[in-house]
């Protein structure tokens, strides 16, 4: 038995070391001193403090009297998502059972879990409602035009006072690289404004879209996809430059060239579509993120009565959720939808 408990926590430890290494939004994870466990496996409790301003001191009075409010507030995983894989008995057994599992538990960490978790993670922050968000078209851009983009973001954010030790900027391999070509290209050209940010991460496109779908398994429909949305009858009362509308005719939604206010009445949008996002700057304190695995231990053909097969069950829940009091650390640039 205590060979078993061993095999376990070895397994564990090595899923979750690779899960580490392949996800490029473990930065944003929370610090464990920051939750505490709920009334159930699916439940975090988080600290809220606030506390009072300062007052006059007076020498017949002294110190005016304020408060320290110190609670917490529940929160609900969002993200619950699991499999479980079969293996033929001889292809394990010509393998060895330790070396097959620990090479399929790294493949699963590497090429679905940690893409799925960081898209997952993305989607959830730059889909929140009260996010500022931006769309714009950097396929024929300069490094200038993303650069003064940055320096808008991070300009907002430094009057809003957020703290430039913990703001991270997430951006596409594309995007960094035309900043690289930029600063190599014009030495004596500024491009400090990256400075302002704490850590600078890639994130391939695949991983960085507004919204997603997480798809269910059914009809071996695995992992998730870019969100499709919903077409609705926009309720805006005046044209909002950038934005697409569309027109329906029979079923079929159409993109309008040239918005006019006159023709608003008979316009869709395209709602909780999946985006690509251009760059996403976060201030760590302003996410709640935790994630938890669960990988059980391999299970063998004796034990299945109907499978001549090995099998492993994994499991991954969390949640990924924004502190409402603290959206001005978030900001989201978008391209347009195709």
């Amino acid at each position: 038995m205590s060979n078993s408990i061993a095999y376990t926590k070895n397994y564990t430890s090595i899923l979750d070391a690779v899960y580490q290494r392949a996800s490029v939004s473990g930065v944003l994870t929370s610090g464990r001193r920051m939750v505490r466990a709920g009334r159930n496996a699916k439940e975090i409790m988080v600290p809220k403090i606030q506390v009072s301003g300062l007052g006059d001191y007076t020498r017949n009075v002294g110190y005016k009297t304020g408060s320290i409010t110190y609670e917490f507030e529940t929160k609900t995983f969002n993200y619950d998502r699991g499999i479980r894989l079969l293996a033929d008995v001889m292809d394990v057994e010509e393998a060895g059972v330790l070396d097959c599992f620990v090479e399929a538990g790294s493949e699963l960490q590497r090429t679905q879990v940690a893409p799925e978790a960081d898209a997952f993670t993305f989607a959830e922050i730059a889909g929140h409602e009260g996010v500022s968000t931006a769309t714009t078209d950097y396929s024929d851009a300069e490094a200038e035009d993303v650069l003064a983009d940055l320096r808008a973001a991070t300009n907002a954010m430094d009057e809003a006072q957020v703290t430039t030790g913990s703001r991270y900027l997430f951006i596409t391999p594309t995007l960094r690289g035309v900043l690289d070509d930029f600063s190599l290209a014009n030495p004596t050209r500024s491009n400090r404004v990256l400075e302002r940010f704490s850590r600078i991460v890639e994130v391939p496109q695949v991983r960085f879209y507004s919204h997603i779908d997480l798809l269910s398994g059914d009809e071996d429909q695995f992992g998730y996809a870019p969100a499709e949305g919903a077409y609705e009858l926009t309720s805006d009362t005046e044209v909002v430059s950038g934005k697409t509308y569309y027109t329906e005719s029979s079923g079929t939604y159409i993109k309008v060239a040239s918005p006019q206010k006159s023709g608003l009445s008979t316009y869709y949008e395209l709602v909780g579509a999946g985006a690509p996002i251009n760059f996403l700057v976060v201030e760590k304190s302003a996410v709640i993120k935790f994630d938890k695995h669960v990988a059980s231990r391999v299970f063998s053909p004796d034990e299945l009565e109907t499978l001549d097969s090995y099998m492993m069950k994994y499991r991954k829940y969390g949640i990924v959720e924004l502190l409402d009091n603290k959206l001005d650390g978030v900001y989201a640039s978008l391209a347009p939808l195709a």
